[in-house]
């Protein structure tokens, strides 16, 4: 059996926020319009657990944490014309695009500040605070996920 990995998975509150997967308790990972994130989902496996991170928001930062559900699979709306993540050079046969399904685990008593983050000394070589980084979805070590959750008590 494989050791569990640790994400970060990115989302804008004003299009799905902690308090949804709350509401929903599971829900697809959908939208993912980038190969390397792609990619990371694809490494994904059930119980590997998940960052939540709000982007672009008042309080940009982590505020809770997700587990994985059920591994990556096809994306179906890269089939749906109407859809905004429809990609039709995407084939069937083939798809380009996949999700994962995520479960909520617990939301933080606060946000987890971007610029808290930035400030912790043990999250050294955290991908997210890396020039750059704009990646919906990357690894994270397991000591910088620990150091976080950590980070959500105080």
């Amino acid at each position: 059996m494989k050791a569990m990995k640790y994400w970060l998975m990115k989302s804008e509150p004003d299009v799905f926020s902690i308090d949804d997967l709350a509401r929903k308790r599971k829900e697809p990972w959908n939208g993912v319009r980038n190969y390397q994130a792609r990619n990371h989902m694809r490494d994904m496996k059930q119980g590997d657990q998940v960052l939540f991170y709000h982007s672009n928001a008042e309080e940009i930062g982590v505020v809770g944490v997700m587990e994985v559900t059920k591994e990556a699979h096809p994306d179906p709306f890269q089939f749906e014309p109407k859809s905004e993540y429809y990609d039709p050079k995407s084939p069937k046969d083939n798809p380009r695009w996949d999700l994962v399904e995520v479960g909520f685990k617990a939301k933080f008593p606060h946000c987890v500040r971007l610029a808290d983050l930035k400030a912790n000394p043990a999250l050294e070589g955290l991908i997210l605070l890396q020039k750059g980084t704009r990646l919906s979805v990357i690894p994270v070590a397991a000591a910088h996920f620990k150091a976080i959750l950590k980070m959500a008590q105080k």
